[in-house]
C-alpha cells in the first residue's frame, strides 16, 4: 500500500485535463486512476442493498430523527387532546402522527450541516475522481499542484494501491482526509 493523492471534478472534461497534466508532470499511466464516484448510498459494495455501512452523518441524522419524532409526537398528542372537542376522539392520534412526522424532519436537519453532511466529518461528494499513486514527497507535491491548477475539489490524501490505472482498494465509505490549503497554512503561521 502506498500514498494516493486524489481530487474530485464536476465535469468529465476537467478530469481528463487533470489526467493529461499528471502524465505531462511525469506520472505514468499505471499510477493514475480516473473514475466516477456515485452519490452516497449508491455504492454497490454488497450483492443486495448497496452501501451497508452508513456514513457518520447518517448515524447522526438517525439520532436526530428519533429525538425529533418523540418530541413531535408528544407535542402533537397534547394539541390533539385540546382539539378533541372539535375534531373528535381521533384528534390525539392524528396530532401525534403529524407531530412525529414534523419532529422527524426537524430532528434530521438539526443534526446535519447545510449541505446535509455531518459537521465534524467531511464526506465524499459524487463526481469524477482523479487519483495518483505517489512514492515520494516530491511526487505528492507535484500531484497536489496539478490537481489545484485544474481546480479539483476535495483534494485528499489516502492510503491505497493503484495498479494498471485502477484504485483497487478504494472504499467510498472511508473517512475523507483533505489536503490542507497552503494559503490557510500561511495564515496560521502568521498568527
Amino acid at each position: 500500500m502506498g500514498n494516493i493523492i486524489a481530487g474530485r471534478f464536476d465535469q468529465q472534461t476537467s478530469a481528463e485535463d487533470a489526467r493529461t497534466e499528471l502524465l505531462r508532470a511525469g506520472f505514468n499511466e499505471q499510477q493514475v486512476s480516473t473514475f466516477f464516484l456515485s452519490p452516497s448510498g449508491q455504492h454497490d459494495l454488497t450483492p443486495i442493498g448497496g452501501d451497508e455501512a452508513k456514513s457518520h452523518g447518517a448515524e447522526h441524522s438517525e439520532r436526530g430523527i428519533a429525538r425529533g419524532g418523540l418530541a413531535g409526537g408528544a407535542v402533537g398528542a397534547v394539541i390533539g387532546v385540546a382539539a378533541m372537542p372539535v375534531i373528535g376522539p381521533v384528534a390525539p392520534v392524528v396530532g401525534a402522527l403529524v407531530g412525529a412526522h414534523v419532529g422527524d424532519l426537524a430532528g434530521s436537519l438539526s443534526e446535519t450541516d447545510d449541505d446535509g453532511s455531518d459537521a465534524t466529518f467531511p464526506c465524499r461528494h459524487s463526481g469524477m475522481m482523479v487519483a495518483v499513486a505517489t512514492t515520494t514527497q516530491e511526487e505528492e507535491d507535484a500531484a497536489i499542484r496539478v490537481l489545484r491548477t485544474i481546480n479539483a475539489r476535495d483534494i485528499e490524501r489516502a492510503e491505497g494501491t493503484i495498479a494498471n490505472g485502477d484504485w483497487q482498494d478504494f472504499d467510498p465509505r472511508l473517512p475523507l482526509h483533505l489536503v490542507e490549503n497552503p494559503s490557510n497554512q500561511n495564515n496560521q503561521l502568521r498568527q
